[in-house]
């Protein structure tokens, strides 16, 4: 068994009151680089960034109006990076057309040195959808098509072919292409339409913040919905961890918060390996940058080692 991933959705990029620290509020690019760096040189296998074009007012009290564009993102960020991929976290691809979308991350990868995993989901803001003119109630077969699309059109071939009931296209080509023969696949959701959708189109699963006793279960329905499709490739299930803090905070970080010992919070994300699960996302608590990458620090010393 191989060892636990870890991986870090990026501060700043997107500001939903149920996650944003105080002080990402007052945050900019230079907050992104230096999260960005801390992260690839402590080891971590990814940092992502959301998806979202625009924001309507009924939910922008929650959800906020802060929401940068993930490709953007990722292309600065692998710009002043070496080895840290680069992971869409989730990108609704279904808001685009699959050769805009490959136009652009493909030319991610190519110029990252192939290190995007696109991760997709199939979006729940119904506004975006009526404003670009897509479907929201046909929003998981647009996606389900849409990966097909992408599968072709981040593939190998200069000019790629899909026919489908959304798309329909052929002999246009597009270059550059990616940096790699195969870009990853992620996908984001919990639902069962979602669960379904990983299982059987994606090269992985981004859970939705499941509970850990949710997680078994999940798991098992990917794994047996895969042998009955006689899908054997490579796999990555995902998770997303509680919030951390590495040693004694000294503040409140809330009651779910995982605190202390490097050795308790590795024990603790053990039992996510031993449920199956691949590669945890990992959030830490913080009040300013430069507590976020001592922790970041700590977790790549201190903590990584132990998750063997």
């Amino acid at each position: 068994m191989s060892a636990l991933a870890y991986g870090i959705q990026l501060p700043v990029q997107s500001q939903s009151t149920l996650y944003t620290e105080e002080w990402e509020t007052g945050g900019g690019p230079e907050d992104l680089v230096a999260v960005a760096r801390a992260a690839d040189a402590a080891g971590f296998a990814y940092v992502a960034c959301c998806d979202h074009v625009a924001i309507p007012r009924r939910l922008a009290p929650a959800m906020s109006t802060v929401w940068y564009d993930p490709v953007a993102t990722l292309a600065h960020l692998a710009a002043v990076t070496e080895r840290v991929r680069l992971l869409s976290h989730v990108a609704v691809v279904g808001l685009r057309h699959p050769l805009l979308t490959a136009k652009q991350y493909a030319t991610l990868d190519h110029l990252s040195g192939g290190r995007l995993v696109l991760g997709v989901g199939a979006g729940h803001v119904r506004e975006e959808f009526e404003v670009l003119r897509v479907d929201f109630e046909r929003r998981g077969a647009v996606l389900d098509e849409a990966m097909d699309a992408l599968r072709a059109a981040l593939g190998s071939d200069e000019f790629p072919e899909h026919h489908g009931k959304h798309y329909d296209f052929a002999d246009l080509g597009q270059r550059p292409r990616p940096g790699r023969p195969h870009v990853p696949l992620w996908v984001g959701g919990s639902s069962p339409a979602a669960v379904r959708r990983a299982a059987l189109k994606g090269d992985g699963w981004l859970p939705q913040g499941d509970p850990r006793d949710r997680l078994p279960e999940r798991i098992a329905r990917i794994r047996r919905l895969r042998e009955e499709a006689g899908l054997d490739g490579a796999y990555t299930v995902g998770a997303l961890t509680e919030p951390l803090y590495v040693g004694r905070p000294g503040w409140d970080v809330g009651r779910r918060t995982i605190a202390g010992a490097p050795e308790g919070i590795a024990a603790s994300l053990r039992a996510y390996r031993a449920m199956g699960v691949d590669q945890v996302q990992v959030r830490f608590r913080s009040r300013s940058r430069a507590e976020l990458i001592e922790q970041i620090r700590l977790f790549g010393a201190e903590v990584a080692p132990r998750l063997d």
